[in-house]
């Protein structure tokens, strides 16, 4: 028994002195080895005890049945000593990185294994980090409303814009944001929510307020064709059902309209860090009508086609749709990769051979976060987007003649820099950004509504023919108070500035006797003062302003070509400059 006490000291002493340095494994390997070798030395030691007092006490039927005991207890704890073993071989061999002369570290243990394989399990894409501090996503941490099939979606964007141009008319151009100054305006509401069944999608949204009207009048793709598709799709914002395969880390077939990520802000104001985003997102597409799939090789990366109707269209403008898609990588969980491209479509309207291509692509690097501090985040987003046109009468690659016609240069080329402070722990955030475009052809450059205008009419005020140059740069400063995750209260001062006469100024863009939502004539034609009395003129693109079978001549003002004869025509006021302050309630459960 002395010999067993000591055994047990000697055990104990060495299960401390090892502990620090020896990983679980081989914690439980010596401690089954210890154990096998305490019960040998006691089956060793038990006959030579037995021995020593056989001749006053001899053996009895229950030494015999501890011996067997012991035995069996002994096979066993081997058992498990081999299985853990070879438990431990086949990790070193799955897990353990390739031996090289670099390789230092130990083999990895069971622990780490076990959290390897954990690692391995699929999960949802882009689920692993907190993304809400991205550009154009959602803020919400929480989606208190959902339910087991259904999670609704409740949005209402509100704005008040102070113009110091103060234009007559109330009328902002040149925005797919803000449309209306010195008044309170809707500019978003909208009701949807997912929907999700064993493995079946679908996805709405509801436009209601300004959007409801401004959105399709910067599609010019209804006046090919029959029936009314900008008010069969004026208030839907979103409208998509498709399936979901669990192959790889997800994939997705979805038909119908979803947003565009070209131009890297969000189309609801509630998910960006500004309000006027700069001209590569306001000029390019907000929208798609068509088909998209959804392919995630990795929880990290995002390839996702498109076969689309055309460029924000919701149909064809000519005889080709458009082909394009994005590839999303996110291998830091404060590092955002995208890339969108299009191509192939002729998306001109009443120019068919004239395709069009673009590439938009972003990064968004989070550089800073202690959510501890009072300043606790710093980002930034950088965009650069560059396309063309080509083909009839257009060219991608600069002035070229063919057959003695001009083949104008007909690009965009433009970028935008934003850069995001957030502090108190998210209830505060400051921004500031801006960028700059050139459009030769101003083919992406939006149309003032003169006269009601939309990109089927046209506007001879502000036309937008090949070789018509724009440039222009902008940029805002923007403060957020955020009390709760599903209510933003911004404040943003904004400046622009183009090359030629194109924001609103003081006499506005409604011409005399012009009301809202009514223009007076032909949008697509000057029009005449006449005593005070607009009329249609009934000339408009390439006619002279002066002289013989001049709009001056046609408007009452002769043949002349002096002032006396244009008084005679209205002209917008267009400025160069634009500054405005906007303040705006967003919601979003």
């Amino acid at each position: 028994m002395k010999v067993i006490y000591f055994l047990h000291v000697w055990f104990s002493s060495l299960r401390h002195r090892l502990l620090p340095k020896t990983t679980v494994t081989d914690i439980t390997s010596r401690c089954l080895r210890g154990a096998g070798v305490l019960l040998v030395l006691v089956l060793v030691l038990s006959p030579v005890s037995m021995k020593a007092q056989q001749a006053s006490t001899p053996p009895t039927p229950q030494d015999a049945d501890t011996i067997r005991t012991l035995r069996e207890e002994l096979k066993q704890l081997q058992n498990r000593l081999d299985a853990l073993e070879k438990r431990e071989s086949e990790v070193h061999a799955v897990a353990a990185p390739t031996p090289s002369a670099k390789t230092t570290s130990p083999a990895p243990t069971i622990a780490a294994a076990a959290n390897a394989k954990a690692k391995e399990e699929p999960i949802a894409p882009f689920s692993d980090a907190d993304w809400t501090w991205l550009n154009g996503n959602p803020r919400n941490h929480e989606t208190p409303l959902a339910g087991k099939y259904f999670t609704p979606e409740i949005r209402v964007d509100t704005n008040y814009n102070l113009d110091f141009n103060h234009p007559a008319d109330d009328t902002i151009g040149g925005s797919s944001e803000i449309f209306r100054a010195q008044e309170v305006q809707i500019e978003q509401m909208g009701v949807g929510g997912d929907f999700l069944l064993d493995h079946v999608h679908a996805r709405f949204m509801t436009q209601f307020g300004m959007y409801s009207v401004t959105t399709p009048r910067n599609d010019g793709s209804p006046a090919r064709g029959q029936w009314d598709l900008d008010n069969a799709y004026r208030y839907v914002s979103e409208a998509y059902g498709g399936y979901h395969w669990d192959a790889m880390h997800g994939m997705n077939l979805d038909a119908g309209i979803f947003m565009s990520y070209i131009g890297l802000f969000s189309y609801y104001n509630f998910d960006n860090w500004a309000y006027q985003p700069s001209f590569v997102s306001s000029n390019t597409p907000w929208f798609f009508n068509g088909v998209r799939a959804q392919f995630f090789p990795t929880a990290h990366l995002k390839i996702e086609p498109w076969f689309i109707n055309g460029w924000q269209s919701y149909g064809r403008f000519n005889s080709k749709p458009g082909l394009g898609g994005q590839i999303k990588w996110t291998p830091k969980p404060w590092l955002n990769i995208i890339s969108n491209n299009y191509g192939y479509g002729e998306d001109s309207l009443g120019n068919p051979n004239r395709s069009r291509l673009h590439t938009d692509n972003s990064v968004e690097v989070k550089y800073f976060d202690k959510p501890a501090a009072k300043l606790d985040k710093l980002a930034f987003s950088l965009t650069g987007d560059a396309g063309c046109e080509t083909g009839n009468g257009v060219s991608c690659h600069g002035n070229s003649l063919t057959n003695g016609n001009v083949n104008y240069k007909q690009s965009f080329l433009g970028w935008m820099l934003y850069n995001r402070a957030w502090f108190d722990k998210d209830r505060y955030a400051i921004t500031v950004g801006g960028g700059q475009i050139n459009n030769p052809g101003r083919y992406l450059v939006l149309l003032p509504p003169i006269n009601g205008a939309t990109a089927i009419t046209g506007t001879p005020y502000f036309t937008e023919n090949p070789n018509d140059q724009f440039h222009a740069t902008d940029g805002t400063i923007t403060y957020d108070y955020m009390p709760k995750e599903y209510i933003t209260f911004r404040t943003e001062y904004g400046y622009r500035h183009a090359s030629v006469p194109y924001w609103t100024g003081r006499g506005g863009l409604t011409p005399p006797g012009g009301t809202t939502g009514k223009s007076v004539g032909n949008p697509a034609d000057y029009v005449c003062l006449n005593g005070g009395v607009a009329s249609d003129s009934g000339v408009g693109f390439g006619t002279p302003l002066t002289g013989v079978g001049s709009v001056a001549a046609a408007c009452g003002g002769g043949t002349g070509t002096g002032a006396a004869a244009l008084s005679h025509i209205w002209f917008p006021d267009l400025r160069h400059d634009e500054q405005k302050v906007t303040f705006a309630i967003m919601v979003k459960f």
